[in-house]
């Protein structure tokens, strides 16, 4: 039950930042301080930000509404939580720097992750 409500909550996070980066992805992009550029940039950020967080949205949704997929579905957001980790220590080795509200995302996606990885032990030893 309590892995259900997980992707169910995952689900509709992902679906309100789909949805807010599709419909409006300057206004997403400039409230977390980064500027879009080139001919393509608000294409990119549809597609990369809207368009794949719609379909991880939906994946989770399945797996919280289908015991078959509800492995898949944890291991899904482990990884992609995970790769966006990997990406910001990346980063900080790098010396980027960032505004306090990528530091609510990096929390957000460490928490994510970490509730992910611990729910995909338990589901495996079930």
């Amino acid at each position: 039950m309590i892995t259900r409500i997980f992707l169910l909550i995952t689900a509709l996070m992902y679906f309100a930042f789909g949805f807010w980066s599709i419909t409006d992805p300057a206004g997403m992009t400039s409230r977390l301080g980064v500027e879009i550029g080139g001919v393509s940039g608000l294409f990119e950020m549809r597609g990369i930000y809207g368009g794949v967080s719609l379909g991880a949205a939906i994946f989770c949704l399945l797996g919280a509404l289908r015991a078959k997929l509800t492995f898949a579905a944890l291991c899904f957001v482990a990884t992609y939580m995970g790769g966006y980790m990997i990406g910001r220590v990346a980063s900080l080795i790098a010396g980027d720097s960032a505004q306090p509200s990528s530091w609510m995302f990096v929390g957000y996606e460490l928490i994510m992750g970490l509730i992910a990885l611990g729910l995909l032990l338990r589901h495996r030893s079930e």
